[in-house]
């Protein structure tokens, strides 16, 4: 960072053109830097643990391992958004492929959408559909991909972040979310991770795996940290506005500003319709900084060539964003507070388990096992597998997000489904104690 009179002059490190996306070439020479040897998406992780269910219990299997209640009445999505999508399909009149970018109309209704939360107006150029937010997190990822450059990702964080960065040949570094700090972020891991050819830091929010939801306050000083080291902010909000604590969900693209800010997000969380794969990617770009870097240029040599969602999908989109009651979102995160008050109280139960923070949004909470305090429980992994063998319920591992010896526990069910889990839970870790320690 220089200055120049009065005017600051920020050397921005992801500046390129699309002729640097070279994913062969980047593939081998990154790879080898990644500080991350093994990792399993949660699909992966889920399947390993499947496998150990038990045939022949014949209780209700619980997954409390990953974000996805549709299957429960409670958590159907809105009637609107469905009349939307039967409405636009039997027109007939979205058939046929999109562009690339997708459908203007979708666009222009995500711009008008995300305004609403911002201090200015989003441009629908900005803005890029994409097949779930797992699309847009492949745009965003593919876009920085170069030779030797490198991203830092939150611990713990999202795997597929990981996953993708490793396929691609993009370094990957962490820094730490504080859990005694309501899992802010450590700004002295964040700089200390961070070098000449780092291009981008993620940021999630509200938090998967965590629960976390950031204060203004605090997305204030990260923003002025990247642009401090030069980076730019990509910013998952998927779960955006699924908040029920005491901390409002704030957009990152209100410090846009002070550094770029690339937005992800998608219809699946907010309204529950994960399978309906209808993400976006937006750039929030009003001093031209990406576009005079190549950065635009780059999102649209990729999304070119990537998938595109379901046309009638997003001809549905503008009256799916525009048309959704607040009772129904109210509906939702009042269940979700509920159940994140159910986790909360019945795992502080457990002596074998800690719980440093009680969410303020998204589906999940991460829990530290005391692995010391528990017989035949070799790690977190080793008590997931077991727990799945002998109470037919599904726990994500620690691990998997980046933390061992950590759970991370999906709280987002019909709340009688979500008790009888965790009394499950609470039975084997009763059984599996040292000494056979007491559960209150």
């Amino acid at each position: 960072m220089e200055k120049e009179g009065r005017k600051e002059i920020i050397k921005w490190n992801f500046i390129g053109k699309k002729e640097d996306i070279n994913i062969n070439k980047n593939n081998e020479e990154n790879k080898k830097k990644s500080n991350n040897s093994k990792s399993y998406t949660i699909r992966e992780a889920r399947t390993m643990i499947m496998e150990n269910i038990n045939p022949n219990d014949k209780r209700q299997m619980l997954a409390l391992a990953h974000g996805d209640p549709s299957i429960f009445s409670c958590f159907r999505t809105c009637r609107n958004a469905e009349d939307a999508v039967v409405e636009a399909l039997r027109s007939g009149n979205f058939n046929s492929y999109a562009t690339s970018t997708g459908l203007l109309t979708a666009r222009k209704a995500v711009a008008e959408y995300l305004s609403q939360d911002l201090p200015y107006t989003v441009s629908a150029n900005g803005v890029y559909l994409t097949n779930g937010c797992t699309g847009a997190i492949d745009v965003a990822l593919s876009m920085l991909a170069r030779p030797g450059a490198n991203i830092l990702l939150p611990k713990p964080g999202y795997p597929y972040y990981e996953i993708r960065s490793e396929y691609i040949g993009l370094e990957t570094r962490h820094f730490d979310l504080l859990p005694e700090n309501g899992w802010e972020v450590d700004l002295q891991s964040l700089e200390a991770q961070a070098d000449s050819n780092t291009v981008a830091m993620v940021l999630i929010n509200p938090g998967n795996p965590c629960g976390n939801v950031f204060t203004y306050k605090h997305l204030q000083k990260v923003a002025e940290v990247a642009r401090r080291l030069g980076i730019m902010v990509i910013s998952d909000e998927v779960y955006g506005e699924l908040t029920f604590g005491n901390n409002p969900f704030v957009p990152m693209a209100v410090f846009e500003s002070a550094v770029p800010v690339i937005t992800l997000g998608s219809l699946s969380k907010r309204w529950i319709v994960p399978g309906w794969r209808l993400g976006w990617l937006v750039t929030h770009d009003t001093h031209c900084i990406l576009l005079n870097s190549g950065i635009i240029e780059r999102i649209e040599h990729i999304v070119s060539k990537a998938s595109d969602p379901v046309t009638f999908l997003q001809a549905a989109l503008p009256k799916i964003l525009k048309w959704t009651s607040e009772d129904f979102f109210t509906k939702i995160t009042n269940i979700l507070q509920h159940d994140a008050n159910i986790c909360y109280e019945k795992l502080q139960e457990i002596p074998v388990i800690t719980c440093p923070y009680k969410p303020d949004g998204s589906m999940f909470m991460m829990v530290k096992l005391n692995v010391c305090l528990l017989e035949d429980v070799e790690d977190d992994m080793d008590f997931c597998i077991k727990l799945a063998n002998e109470e037919n319920m599904i726990i994500l591992p620690g691990v998997t997000v980046g933390l061992k010896n950590w759970l991370r526990v999906t709280f987002a069910l019909e709340p009688a489904a979500l008790e009888e889990g965790l009394e499950r839970m609470k039975a084997f870790c009763q059984r599996h104690s040292k000494n056979h320690i007491k559960c209150y």
